[in-house]
């Protein structure tokens, strides 16, 4: 039997995503017409109610950063759309604006009025500029409509939505990159402080939101009967998209509640192995989470329970591997991705991912040694402490993971 929901995804294959009759005649929209009835602190609160949790990696409390973002004091706001999905095996963002591209736009219009922020940018990551034409009609249509532009609703509201593209940089769906890369400047991140919400883009406050975030606001808003609140756990409520891919039958991107096992996404939702193989090893979250065994498959997939068992929910990516895949093999590509990937602004990280490639081709070798194994557990300490930013902080995640639980691969003989 199937795990998967439809909350969030509701609308997939309702409404002509090129029309915005069609979406209004589904009740697009509907959010927004109620929201501008309401505060900014009640928008915050509707969404601290519903308990959720940043979907862009870090599970920052979402009503907690919009009622952040609206005591700021400033005349001029912005709010940004982080839709650089550049996570390895992350792809629910990108089904997201394919299949709902009013109903994001909806939400960021929604952020912008609960914050008081004049204008919403959305950063598109390269890979995706398929998807501009898409969005660039529904920001047009959206604004003959009256839903953009001056006094939006009659409520002296003045909102717009710009379109920027990032350049293929993976560095960039860190926020402060990503608002040096709207700027026009090289997407490298800056120092903190000052923290993006009081100095963001073009020296504006400015809260940053990706897009499944984004894309629950609209649902949340119309969900009178709260049943958002009767899906997942005490600890992890609701509903999350997760990406699965690698070695299954049937990769895609699903709405699970919160709570179903690793085993029921990966054998049920997605298929199982292909030819039946065995899992060598399960990723969380991206090339930037931590790696788990097999054993994993009966936890449930909550944000506690992860945890627990040494993983996170991350990106919502879940990446399987098979047995034809060695450890150290999977090691080297995911090293070979953040080698290339670091911006080199910082020495932990540009040298921190010079010199583990180093080693881990020692291993591949056979040729490391004890002392070999200490120096990559010391340097992937010392770029978790000293990065500048998220992609030094959490590139050695999954030598770091793998090294406690396939020690065998790592063996000297």
């Amino acid at each position: 039997m199937s795990k998967a929901v439809c909350f969030m995804t509701k609308n997939f294959g309702k409404y002509d995503v090129k029309s915005i009759g069609s979406y209004m005649a589904i009740g697009g929209f509907n959010a927004l017409k109620k929201a501008v009835n309401m505060t900014g602190e009640e928008i915050a609160s509707t969404l601290a109610t519903a308990k959720i949790k940043g979907r862009g990696g870090a599970g920052y409390d979402m009503g907690k950063k919009w009622s952040q973002a609206k005591s700021v004091i400033a005349d001029n706001k912005v709010v940004v759309c982080n839709a650089d999905e550049g996570e390895p095996c992350t792809f629910k963002d990108r089904t997201l604006i394919e299949h709902d591209p009013f109903n994001l736009i909806e939400g960021m219009i929604i952020a912008g009025y609960t914050v008081d922020a004049q204008n919403g940018y959305i950063y598109l990551r390269e890979e995706y500029s398929h998807l501009r034409p898409l969005i660039l009609d529904a920001i047009k249509q959206a604004k003959t409509y009256g839903f953009l532009g001056e006094n939006i609703l009659g409520k002296g509201f003045n909102y717009n939505i710009h379109l920027y593209s990032g350049a293929g940089a993976y560095v960039c769906g860190e926020g402060t990159a990503l608002v040096e890369s709207i700027e026009g400047k090289s997407g490298r991140p800056r120092m903190k402080p000052p923290f993006i919400k009081q100095c963001g883009l073009y020296n504006l406050p400015t809260c940053v939101n990706n897009v499944e975030s984004l894309s629950l606001v609209s649902s949340i808003l119309l969900d009178d009967e709260k049943k958002y609140l009767t899906y997942g756990t005490e600890g992890s409520v609701g509903t999350k998209l997760v990406s699965v891919g690698g070695n299954v039958k049937n990769p895609g991107v699903f709405e699970i509640p919160f709570g179903v096992t690793v085993r029921d996404i990966v054998y049920g939702l997605a298929g199982g192995i292909v030819d039946d193989n065995e899992i060598k090893l399960i990723q969380f979250g991206g090339a930037s989470g931590k790696i788990a065994t097999k054993s994993i498959l009966d936890t449930p997939y909550t944000y506690e329970d992860l945890r627990k068992d040494g993983v996170g929910v991350g990106s919502g990516a879940i990446l399987v591997v098979d047995e034809r895949t060695s450890v150290i093999d999977f090691l080297r590509t995911t090293q070979e991705f953040f080698s290339h990937e670091s911006c080199g602004q910082c020495t932990p990280c540009r040298e921190g991912n010079r010199h583990i490639k180093l080693l881990l081709k020692k291993v591949a070798e056979s040729t490391h040694t004890t002392a070999d194994l200490a120096s990559m557990r010391k340097i992937a300490k010392i770029m978790a402490m000293s990065s500048l930013c998220g992609l030094g902080e959490t590139a050695q995640s999954a030598l770091v993971s793998a090294m406690k639980n396939f020690e065998e691969a790592f063996q000297i003989k």
